[in-house]
């Protein structure tokens, strides 16, 4: 195989590739490596403004795969218009499981135990003693889009003596861990949960899920964490829920976003927000290298591809 293949890493920093294909490196840059119409299989680059990683797809006439080194493929797909039938597009499941089932739990923590109002206090100088506060233990969790991220929460749930996880995705299915509910559910197992994980994709039919008669049905005082994308959430209605002081939230992810300086989310009460930061830790680079090895070999061996989200044509 001599045709091209785009790595936003180095390829010298990348172990085991196969010999074949010559390595071209883009990471967004302004100027192409290549021509793009030698690209037979294209890495997008990660975590970059809207618009870049779809740049080159309208010139890449011979490319066989789309791979994202992100777990949601929405970023890439208004871009799949400009390519020829055959071409399949591939997420990186198996690189954002732990960290971001870390963070999820982090959040959730941080939101129940009060760790914003203690570091707010740190920086007075002032000791925020007296009163209880919400544990994670004896809590019912709903996880909303149980995929491999859904499952990865659950891991590191358990141990916190959590009361039942109540697993939701599109449609019902059996788990190592138990029933999966179908989306059709909601409605009923949404007034149980304490605590609401989203880590569901955005598709259409999730765009918005997360409405003002969604928010009605959940408890007084329930957790929202959204891990997912911004707008799986309607951002007006959660604002009505967050200023009413009935629910609290846990963003890693906002619509709009980034989320503006003088934003309301920004001042609701009970909400913490953090910067997407869900995948890019230490432990993203190992995982999407061992990705690219395996799906590269596979690609030069001719063998089927992990992840195949979608065909183009199909």
């Amino acid at each position: 195989m001599t045709a091209d293949v785009w790595l936003p890493i180095p390829p010298d920093e990348i172990e085991g590739l196969p010999e074949g294909p010559a390595y071209r490196h883009w990471d967004g840059e302004d100027t192409y490596p290549a021509d793009p119409a030698d690209c037979a299989y294209y890495v997008v680059p990660y975590m970059k403004p809207s618009g870049v990683g779809v740049r080159p797809l309208p010139e890449m006439r011979s490319v066989q795969v789309v791979q994202t080194l992100s777990a949601g493929t929405d970023h890439v797909e208004a871009g799949l218009k400009h390519l020829p039938a055959g071409v399949r597009l591939c997420n990186a499941r198996g690189v954002h499981e732990a960290s971001t089932a870390e963070l999820t739990l982090a959040l959730i923590l941080a939101s129940l135990r009060g760790i914003p109002d203690f570091v707010r206090a740190q920086d007075r100088g002032e000791w925020l003693g007296g009163g209880f506060r919400p544990a994670l233990a004896d809590r019912t969790v709903l996880i909303v889009g149980y995929g491999s991220i859904g499952a990865a929460i659950e891991d590191r749930l358990v141990p916190f003596e959590v009361a039942p996880v109540v697993r939701v995705a599109r449609s019902a299915r059996a788990s190592e861990r138990g029933p999966v509910h179908p989306l059709t559910e909601l409605p009923a197992l949404l007034p149980q949960a304490d605590v609401v994980v989203l880590s569901t994709p955005l598709t259409e039919a999730t765009r918005g899920l997360v409405d003002a008669e969604f928010l009605a049905r959940m408890k007084d005082g329930a957790l929202l964490v959204n891990v997912a994308r911004g707008p799986v959430v309607d951002t007006k209605a959660l604002l009505t829920e967050l200023e009413s002081g009935r629910l609290t939230a846990a963003l890693d992810v906002t619509d709009p976003e980034p989320l503006p300086q003088g934003h309301p989310l920004w001042h609701a009460p009970g909400i913490v927000v953090s910067p997407h930061a869900g995948g890019p830790t230490s432990a993203f680079l190992p995982r999407a290298k061992r990705l690219l090895v395996d799906q590269l070999n596979r690609f030069v061996n001719r063998e089927p591809l992990r992840n195949v989200i979608l065909t183009t044509g199909a």
